[in-house]
């Protein structure tokens, strides 16, 4: 399993939209694709304009080639997109330890 992780900063006032749209775009766009085991949003305590997307993916493939390079990644950047302050730093991590 490979975790996609996003930093993504929205523009300042628009928290309730954005949270609305990126749960739309969860479940609606994101879900069809292959490999995609989920996802969760986390917003900032002291930086509110802050989230982090966390997307659990198959294969690191399902991700890069599978989801972005599809016309639902094109549906899924018009859902969310335009909260966008920056691109979002998007990095993908493999397990390694997990607790009991």
């Amino acid at each position: 399993m490979i975790l996609e992780l996003a930093d993504i900063h929205i523009h300042p006032g628009q928290q309730a939209a954005f949270e609305k749209a990126i749960e739309l775009g969860l479940n609606t766009v994101a879900c069809k694709a292959k490999g995609f085991q989920g996802g969760k949003v986390n917003r900032g305590i002291e930086s509110p304009e802050r989230y982090v997307l966390q997307i659990f993916w198959d294969t690191l493939e399902d991700h890069t080639v599978g989801f972005r390079q599809s016309p639902l990644f094109t549906e899924w950047r018009a859902i969310v997109g335009p909260f966008f302050a920056a691109p979002p730093h998007v990095e993908h991590f493999e397990l390694t330890v997990k607790s009991a």
